[in-house]
């Protein structure tokens, strides 16, 4: 999107998630629990949608043996990722552009976290396609993103709830209305069946819904 390529933007970046997804750090918090139910301490870990930078700047935090390969397609979303990582930053290896750019692994575990709700659902399953690939069999595999009902009475109803949220969070409500009407308009969102269904047909299996937050939900699966 272009937000991601505006510097002014992608300043700000890190600021939204926490005050737009609730329970943010909890999201995070309970991903690196999943991934470390089944990754070794000296884990190889694939981050897709890594730009910003606070996912792996989390995961490395809470596991300090694991390293990291980011991968976004914004140079200026992966060089605020470098400022947010700071001394952190030796442990990861970051990459510019789409899942082909990724090494070819093979990885320990893997996560997508706020991405593929702006992927068409084509390009999605191929995406999921790659990401499998590349991992371990087995492998934990952990993804959160807008997904909700998709019924034109049930979609607007999950969008205002989520310019709700982010009212209460504090953004100014203009502001809010704004970004409720850009992803209506512009995010290619599926419904939860169809977010799952996704993630079998690329061959993950134990699909695991762990997390509900207003619109936003989450999975782990297995390679």
């Amino acid at each position: 999107m272009d937000a991601f390529s505006n510097p002014q933007a992608v300043a700000r970046y890190v600021e939204g998630p926490p005050r737009l997804v609730p329970g943010f750090s909890d999201l995070q918090r309970m991903i690196a629990l999943l991934l470390a139910e089944r990754a070794p301490d000296n884990s190889r870990v694939l981050v897709l949608g890594a730009g910003g930078g606070l996912e792996i700047k989390a995961f490395s935090e809470a596991q300090p043996g694991w390293r990291f390969d980011g991968v976004d397609p914004s140079a200026e979303m992966l060089n605020l990722a470098r400022a947010t990582l700071g001394p952190l930053a030796d442990r990861t290896r970051l990459h510019h552009g789409l899942i082909d750019s990724a090494p070819e692994g093979p990885f320990d575990a893997g996560t997508c976290i706020l991405t593929l709700h702006f992927v068409e659902r084509e390009e999605r399953l191929r995406t999921l396609n790659e990401v499998r690939r590349r991992l371990k069999p087995g492998a934990p595999f952990a993804v959160a993103h807008f997904s909700f009902p998709q019924a034109a009475d049930d979609r607007e109803l999950w969008l205002a709830r989520y310019a709700a949220f982010a009212i209460a969070s504090g953004i100014d409500p203009a502001q809010a209305e704004n970004a409720r009407t850009m992803i209506a308009e512009r995010l290619p969102i599926l419904s939860p069946e169809e977010d799952e269904q996704l993630l079998r047909d690329a061959g993950f299996s134990g699909v695991s819904l762990f997390y509900v937050g207003m619109a936003f939900r989450g999975w782990v699966a297995y390679a």
